[in-house]
């Protein structure tokens, strides 16, 4: 039902609007310590209905404890019809023991609203991993697994998805 891919922008931008990447910052963790916020952008392109959509989203997430974070994220699919909303709640772990590169592991409850459907409810795991792309910021570059609740493939062609995904996230 759905394919997202990031655009290349988001790199763009990372580079544009972040302080050149130096020392981490202050903890063991640096942007995954525990009390650090966690903003998020999403953008890209996403297929449903056969219908071509930009996807805009964003997102905040919290550090319980060194790379452990709780989120919630909104997404807008527009520019097609039916539009969509998600929102999204979410755990994740960032490896943030590993040098350069951090590798995350996730998993998120969906709900998504589509314009004269009934709701639709997902669950799913991601995984990729973080490069820092300034003193606080970070491109994500990872894959997503989603599976929907309660899927009619009368209405739906796949109860199921895979897809890439890109975010761009500064870490307060």
């Amino acid at each position: 039902m759905v394919f997202r891919l990031g655009l290349a922008g988001l790199a763009a931008a990372a580079f544009a609007f972040a302080a050149p990447a130096t020392a981490q910052s202050v903890g063991v963790a640096g942007g995954f310590s525990k009390g650090r916020t966690h903003l998020v952008a999403t953008a890209g392109t996403g297929q449903a209905f056969d219908e071509s959509y930009l996807v805009l989203g964003l997102g905040a997430s919290y550090y319980l404890f060194d790379g452990f974070n709780v989120g919630l994220f909104f997404e807008s699919w527009t520019g097609a019809n039916p539009k969509m909303t998600k929102i999204t709640p979410s755990v994740q772990y960032v490896f943030y023991q590993v040098q350069h590169v951090k590798p995350y592991v996730g998993a998120f409850y969906r709900r998504t609203s589509i314009e004269g459907l009934d709701d639709l409810d997902s669950v799913g795991g991601r995984a990729g991993a973080y490069l820092q792309v300034g003193r606080n910021a970070y491109l994500g570059l990872g894959a997503v697994y989603e599976s929907y609740i309660d899927c009619n493939t009368a209405t739906y062609r796949k109860c199921n998805s895979t897809y890439g995904e890109a975010s761009l996230t500064f870490a307060f």
